[in-house]
């Protein structure tokens, strides 16, 4: 396993970036600021990296790829292509993006057509359409699951591997996403379990978040920093110790480093108990 997160050094610098990461304790990172348009910064960063031992995790794309709107759709679909095409040039392990929305105003707003069979054969479709014009040699392209869009579910995630059928497809793993009802808080171990053992084989990397269940009428389910909520670390990093190489675990969503150092302390912690490492 590897550990990251970002790091808050203000430097354009690629090899004091990656010792920065370093001095953290953290073998995996996100990729820094670079283009495409800018060979000699993406050869720089890749090396840098590689010298230092850290692995690019991922390159995030972030866009609504399903967009109702098919010029929208089309743009943001080549944005995606350029940051898949970006992760196999720096050596990320993968680009990754939500799946997106047919909410007319935002990125990732449920909507009633989110859930349905169109849905699912659109990002068929568009998964596809990205792979196939990019190519890419290294990197996989790999989508989060989220509560209101497939991927929603392990299994809902399992059939739609199968159904773009092509091995430049990866997974994302970041089970708080799922975490979607009081029972699934309650068991949250056993959902962490099964996401394990129906794409296991496809995972790339890891978002290390947490979550809490608050006092409320109607439910409400909080993101909050590792360690602060109810996630089941230990069964986290017992099955994801179990993939073969080092699959990152990146943590994200903190305002500040004290933020992250207490997530990685505490992550940390837990593998130490288990007797793991990063």
């Amino acid at each position: 396993m590897r550990l990251g997160a970002p790091v808050f050094v203000k430097t354009d610098d690629s090899a004091e970036l990656a010792r920065a990461h370093r001095r953290k304790g953290f073998r995996a990172a996100y990729c820094p600021k670079v283009s495409l348009s800018d060979p000699a910064r993406v050869r720089a960063v890749r090396d840098a990296y590689t010298t230092e031992g850290v692995v690019i995790a991922e390159v995030g794309a972030w866009c609504n790829f399903i967009a109702p709107d098919p010029e929208v759709r089309r743009k943001n679909q080549a944005y995606v292509c350029e940051r898949l095409a970006l992760a196999d040039e720096v050596g990320a392990l993968c680009c990754v993006d939500y799946t997106g929305t047919f909410h007319p105003d935002s990125n990732t707003a449920p909507h009633p057509m989110n859930l349905t069979r169109d849905c699912f054969d659109l990002i068929v479709e568009s998964a596809r359409k990205i792979i196939d014009a990019v190519r890419p040699g290294r990197a996989k392209f790999t989508l989060e699951m989220m509560p209101a869009v497939f991927p929603d579910s392990a299994d809902s995630y399992a059939e739609l591997i199968a159904a773009v059928d092509r091995p430049a497809l990866g997974v994302h793993l970041d089970p708080v996403n799922i975490i979607t009802s009081p029972s699934r808080c309650f068991r949250n171990g056993e959902v962490i379990r099964e996401c394990f053992e129906k794409l296991g084989r496809h995972v790339i990397s890891c978002h290390g978040k947490d979550v809490t269940l608050k006092d409320s009428f109607i439910v409400e389910i909080r993101e909050c920093r590792p360690g602060a909520g109810t996630l089941d670390y230990r069964a986290f990093l017992t099955e994801l110790s179990r993939l073969p190489g080092d699959t990152p675990l990146m943590l994200e969503h903190l305002r500040e480093e004290a933020d992250y150092d207490l997530a990685r302390d505490y992550v940390v912690s837990v593998a130490g108990e288990l007797g793991l490492s990063f």
